[in-house]
């Protein structure tokens, strides 16, 4: 199966779903190198008139480093089949192996960006924002204390939908 560009709005799947439940695969390539993290939190919308998807990443994070040294990113999305290749890419760090060559999965190469063949859906994404969240201003008390004990709080980072592919 191949890939068919539609327009973001175009959409026909549930963001919650797509985001929360199938989980992302947010890859960053820089330097002529590329590495990829699970992500379950973020968005999708419209901001400054372009279609959007918003994403966090933790300071940690190696993927992150490629992503700030670069003009943008790729999301990718998976079937219920990929569930434990997906868990691998959000445990095991990029720093210690080659997560992409190990997961067997084909690197697409688009405008310095790279996605996967086997996804059944891929964002090919440029970085219109990034900015560290600030300890002040999470104003909830109950999330600040269960997801940020050791104060490690996200870059938010808003990317425009270049391209919107899905699984013919």
């Amino acid at each position: 199966m191949s890939f068919k560009e539609i327009a973001p709005e175009e959409l026909q799947e549930n963001a919650f779903k797509v985001i929360g439940k199938d989980w992302l695969l947010v890859t960053g390539t820089a330097e002529g190198k590329s590495n990829a993290m699970t992500a379950s939190w973020g968005g999708m919308g419209v901001m400054w008139g372009k279609p959007v998807a918003f994403l966090v990443i933790r300071p940690q994070r190696y993927t992150k480093e490629f992503i700030d040294k670069a003009e943008g990113l790729t999301i990718s999305v998976f079937g219920e089949d990929r569930r434990k290749m997906m868990s691998y890419f959000g445990s095991v760090s990029g720093r210690d192996e080659d997560k992409i060559a190990k997961s067997g999965l084909t690197a697409v190469e688009d405008n310095g960006r790279v996605y996967f063949e086997e996804a059944r859906m891929a964002m090919v994404c440029r970085k219109l924002y990034a900015q560290e969240m600030q300890e002040g201003c999470l104003l909830d008390a109950g999330s600040k204390a269960k997801w940020y004990p050791d104060k490690d709080y996200h870059t938010l980072y808003i990317v425009e939908i270049e391209k919107m592919l899905v699984k013919e």
